[in-house]
């Protein structure tokens, strides 16, 4: 499938979505939300994919929903519809898909932008990259799935400080708030990112893609119904070639193989 709002690339077994509007700071149309989705949508169904990397090109990760394309419809725009056809799908694409998506924020992520750095799994940022909830500026609330990813990441009072104030949060704070996992040099964020990818997809996909679906219904379910559930997804996981592979390479001390299936 071609793409013109996206890049969309696989090396091994990663592939790499970029948003490619650097004109507007990758800022999203109806055209790039749809486009991202099908794009996650194609890795999720591709068994040679293993691991996503989402990033954006030039100087932002993305500066959230395109004002200037809201604008020319003004009068014939409705937020919550625009949200339930691509936001929402979008959020839930990165959040379902079960295989490792890795953010490798590149530079700013600012409302709708910032929400979709936070769907993913984990986040590698450039020291150059910000995070900020710009929603209450324009006499919004955050959207894009943040009300429900950022106060699990950091905690109430941080989240709401961050919506209600539109603070630009840095790199750094971004780490010592665990918003990121690390921080690289602008420089060697590719190197980096690529190396993080590379090694999530040479693991037990299976695996990771359960423990992803464990993790997100734990967070929601009670202590009886978090047992079961790993229960249920331990059965599936020591039926796997990757479980057998996995204490085969134990038991002969040596690095496992793994098909991810």
């Amino acid at each position: 499938m071609s793409y013109e709002t996206i890049l969309y690339e696989q090396d091994q077994a990663v592939a790499t979505i970029t948003f490619n509007r650097p004109e507007s700071l990758n800022a999203f149309n109806d055209q790039m939300i749809a486009e991202t989705t099908a794009a996650l949508k194609a890795a999720g169904r591709d068994d040679a994919v293993r691991c996503v990397v989402l990033t954006g090109s030039g100087r932002a990760f993305s500066a959230g929903q395109d004002l200037k394309d809201v604008r020319s419809r003004e009068g014939q725009f409705s937020i919550g519809d625009h949200l339930r056809h691509g936001f929402n799908k979008l959020v839930k694409a990165i959040i379902s898909l079960e295989k490792p998506v890795l953010g490798a924020i590149n530079g700013v992520a600012a409302g709708a932008g910032c929400g979709i750095a936070l769907a993913t799994d984990m986040r590698i940022a450039s020291h150059t990259a910000s995070f900020i909830l710009a929603f209450g500026r324009i006499g919004l609330v955050p959207d894009s799935g943040a009300s429900w990813t950022l106060p699990r990441l950091v905690g109430y009072a941080r989240a709401y400080e961050m919506a209600v104030t539109g603070e630009k949060i840095t790199a750094e704070k971004a780490l010592d708030w665990g918003l990121i996992n690390q921080i690289v040099p602008s420089e060697q964020l590719p190197e980096v990112v690529s190396a993080w990818a590379l090694s999530l997809a040479s693991g037990p996909t299976l695996a990771f893609g359960l423990t992803k679906r464990a993790m997100y219904k734990g967070s929601t379910s009670s202590l009886d119904g978090a047992l079961a559930y790993e229960a249920y997804l331990q059965e599936i996981t020591g039926r796997s070639d990757d479980f057998k592979e996995g204490v085969l390479a134990f038991v002969e001390k040596r690095e496992a193989r793994f098909k991810g299936r």
